[in-house]
């Protein structure tokens, strides 16, 4: 394999990698805050009443009052936030991208063909 041929994935992972991370950092910012479709539908049927610490709790019949934190809740990253920071889903975005890239190139390395 001539060192074009074998170069030639390579910008193209490479040009990839810019692009996922440019998305990323950049369109994940303006991702709406408010409740996506499942947790609307999850929440139909109830009402948000506050709670004297300041949260709140779900009254009424649906399917959300059911539900709790997560175990992952309180991670870095949780919430496409960074430490739950304000304005930061950018960055979150940006660190899984990473992650995912880093995840994926490792278990491609312990699959692939390897020539004797």
């Amino acid at each position: 394999m001539s060192a074009t041929a074998r170069r030639r994935p390579l910008l193209f992972f490479a040009g990839f990698l810019i692009v996922s991370l440019v998305v990323a950092g950049l369109v994940s910012s303006f991702a709406s805050p408010d409740p996506d479709g499942l947790d609307t539908v999850a929440r139909d049927g109830c009402t948000a009443v506050a709670t004297p610490d300041g949260g709140e709790r779900l009254e009424g019949t649906c399917i959300a009052t059911h539900e709790s934190d997560h175990a992952m809740a309180s991670s870095p990253l949780a919430g496409y936030s960074v430490v739950g920071g304000e304005g930061t889903t950018g960055v979150a975005g940006v660190a899984g991208v990473l992650v995912t890239v880093v995840v994926a190139g490792g278990v491609f390395l312990l699959l692939r063909r390897r020539d004797g």
